[in-house]
């Protein structure tokens, strides 16, 4: 302890003998001659020094004592005897920093866990499409190609909700946001789904306008769309039934509506839908449930700033609703600019029209 404090008194001890030095020094250059008046100072600021050093050391020992010791636990950081009011500030910086660290720690154990989580459910789960496949290779009949291209979906949508969710850590990289017509939108997603629509015996029936359009992701925005479609048919049990897909654009925003006539979500269920692993009562009637489907969805709309909501109510079915914002205002931004190149391209134009002016070459109006 000894040896540290001196080590960190270091500089200022050496500062007073060279002070005391210069005071001697003047003193010399002046004329000043005694030589016992010259010791007597000498000793008495070395006094002074020492008191002071050894009072400020007696003051700090616990705190020497504390900080050269092996922590036991993260409490013996909040010693709060012997420190400076610099010390003191910049024990409250490291706590904070130290908050953070924890928040970040966290974060990324969260994550780790629920990728690990997700991993493990989901290569339990697609073992089922694969023992099924080759069970089918194993009949001595003429396969079944409806039932191998089913365990196939299977397998594909389980894999593209796999690559969603590593993807999600870096939305922000995988993101471009664009003009998209909801209704083509729509149309493709049912259409990469119709087998499962035919298979469940569930029709769709899409209402919606031509030119209706939004302002979002097209890759992420269509599996968020297959999510709602898969869900609606997949808990659907009665055959005849059918999915209705609605949307209404007016004023700034825009809202798509998927709405189902299947078994519905418990109200006790439906406030935990949207969390990680969560299967309810709906999920063990099917077995085949990993909790994440609306999870993603949630989080991928909430990083796009769209707004998701969900509505049911137990046997009669289930409506999905997704709201897109400023619409119109982003809309008239793009209309500004087209409008800003086309006056641009006029005024070149005038000039070119010019008497003596050189050929200008226009500027497209696209962006």
């Amino acid at each position: 302890m000894l040896r540290l404090f001196l080590k960190e008194h270091a500089a200022f001890i050496v500062f007073q003998l060279l002070l005391v030095a210069f005071i001697m020094l003047l003193y010399w250059l002046d004329g000043f001659r005694n030589v016992d008046t010259a010791i007597y100072s000498f000793v008495i600021s070395t006094l002074l020094v020492g008191t002071f050093l050894a009072a400020r050391f007696a003051k700090r020992y616990r705190y020497y004592q504390k900080i050269t010791a092996k922590p036991a636990n993260m409490e013996h950081m909040l010693q709060r005897e012997g420190r400076s009011p610099e010390q003191i500030q910049n024990d409250l910086y490291m706590q904070q920093l130290y908050k953070l660290y924890q928040y970040e720690v966290q974060a990324l154990y969260a994550t780790q866990n629920r990728h690990l989580q997700f991993m493990n459910q989901w290569v339990h789960q697609m073992k089922t499409p694969l023992s099924v496949m080759q069970l089918l290779l194993q009949q001595e009949q003429e396969l079944d190609k409806a039932s191998v291209r089913e365990e196939v979906e299977r397998l594909k949508a389980g894999l593209d909700t796999v690559l969603m969710n590593a993807r999600l850590d870096t939305f922000e990289q995988d993101m471009q946001i664009e003009k998209v017509s909801l209704r083509s939108m729509v149309s493709e997603m049912v259409t990469e789904n119709k087998r499962l629509f035919i298979s469940k015996r569930v029709y769709p029936e899409i209402d919606v306008d031509d030119k209706c359009s939004v302002f979002t992701d097209q890759k992420w925005m269509k599996f968020i769309i297959g999510q709602f479609l898969t869900n609606a048919v997949k808990y659907t049990f009665e055959p005849n039934k059918k999915v209705y897909i609605s949307a209404s654009c007016e004023d700034d925003q825009a809202l798509l509506t998927i709405r189902d006539e299947g078994i519905g979500i418990p109200s006790s269920d439906l406030g935990r839908v949207t969390k990680a692993f969560f299967t309810g009562e709906n999920g063990r009637k099917t077995g085949e449930s990993t909790g994440m489907g609306l999870y993603l969805a949630n989080e991928v709309c909430g990083k796009l700033g769209h707004k998701l909501a969900i509505a049911s109510e137990k046997g009669k079915g289930t409506t999905v609703s997704v709201t897109f914002y400023n619409q119109e205002a982003e809309l008239q931004e793009e209309n500004d600019d087209v409008s800003e190149n086309r006056r641009s391209d006029e005024s070149l134009r005038r000039e070119s029209d010019a008497p003596g002016a050189e050929p200008v070459k226009l500027r497209s109006g696209k962006r």
